[in-house]
């Protein structure tokens, strides 16, 4: 489990335990679900319609072995139905809006009843942008909720009405894999819930989504040019984990998030240039464009440059070595800011790897 949010969620359910702390727990409880939400934000702009009805773990066992869309309609179904007609009583925020319709769901349950290729099926026809929006309709209904509660509120129990009211709303499908939900809810206090489904439940589905779209990623890298336009080789690039690179449609390059179509001033000037990177352009040292106006951007500067004399080959090569001489995650670390010396520093590592 990612240690920040662990954390997180430990200190909540500690403060939330006291009186005195309560209100700073559901305060916490909010920053949490803020900073979970986001990773689902980045993962719907960022990722390509078709990543989101992969299996790249199937038949697994774990979360991860599901779908992003479905892990998407998974968690905040659930919540919806445990906030809003187990906890409030009230309508679902699904039957507001026409949402079902917006986003072409199929059903209304919490998806548990599917399995395997009924996973891949359903998740192919879920409009994953109207999917996303009622995602955040749900979250910000339910921390209303949270943020409307009391101390005296944690220990409120479910009695059998709760339970017949939330088998009616046959939000639950009647399938053995699906319908223990019901009594699993009914049977805890507000507190619990606040646990699972509110925190936790998120926690475990939202790293899961992290894990699939790493491996797509991953995937959609093999085979493809290890070295970004701007002459970063994305095999050393600290977030090469959860970046396509900027030849796949899995990119999510940081400064290519910034512009429409994940397209960076490097990679479109390269293409009305028709070149394959800045390392061909007769402009790249005086060039500010892009990933060169920022202060530290030498260092990939001088990555272009040695490409321009030696090659990606011998960049990748050099990297290599430059990695098992230094221990860094950012390459400025280690070649600074000053352009020359940054280019003095690989040719160095080049006469280690290809000594003359």
């Amino acid at each position: 489990m990612n240690k920040e949010w662990s954390d997180k969620n430990k200190k909540m359910q500690a403060l939330i335990g006291k009186e005195v702390t309560f209100t700073e727990g559901i305060n916490v409880l909010i920053d949490l679900r803020n900073d979970l939400f986001s990773q689902i934000s980045f993962i719907v702009n960022n990722y390509p319609e078709d990543a989101f009805f992969k299996m790249p773990f199937a038949g697994a066992d774990g979360y991860h072995s599901k779908t992003l869309a479905y892990s998407m309609w998974h968690i905040f179904r659930i919540e919806d139905i445990v906030a809003h007609t187990l906890i409030a009583g009230d309508e679902q925020i699904l039957f507001e809006g026409d949402w079902q319709k917006k986003i072409n769901s199929p059903i209304i349950t919490t998806g548990n009843e599917l399995n395997g290729e009924k996973i891949a099926d359903f998740s192919k026809q879920l409009n994953v942008k109207d999917l996303y929006e009622y995602c955040k309709a749900v979250m910000d209904s339910t921390n209303r909720l949270l943020q409307g509660l009391a101390y005296k509120d944690m220990k409120r129990k479910f009695f059998e009405n709760d339970r017949a009211r939330v088998v009616k709303s046959n939000s639950v499908s009647k399938d053995e894999n699906a319908f223990w939900l019901v009594d699993y809810w009914c049977k805890k206090d507000i507190r619990g819930l606040i646990k699972m489904p509110f925190s936790r439940h998120w926690i475990m589905h939202i790293e899961a989504m992290c894990r699939i779209g790493n491996k797509l990623c991953q995937k959609a890298r093999k085979g493809a040019d290890p070295i970004a336009r701007c002459g970063l080789s994305c095999n050393h690039c600290f977030l090469k984990e959860w970046c396509g690179g900027c030849r796949t449609a899995y990119n999510t390059c940081s400064d290519a998030c910034r512009y429409p179509g994940k397209m960076c001033p490097n990679t479109s000037c390269c293409m009305e240039k028709g070149i394959d990177g800045c390392y061909e352009c007769d402009s790249l040292i005086e060039c500010k464009k892009g990933f060169y106006e920022y202060d530290d951007v030498n260092a990939v500067k001088a990555m272009a440059l040695f490409i321009h004399k030696y090659g990606k080959k011998e960049l990748l090569k050099t990297m290599d070595q430059l990695h098992k001489e230094y221990n860094f995650e950012k390459i400025q670390e280690v070649l600074g800011n000053d352009l020359n010396e940054g280019l003095k520093i690989l040719e160095g590592m080049t006469r280690i790897v290809s000594p003359v």
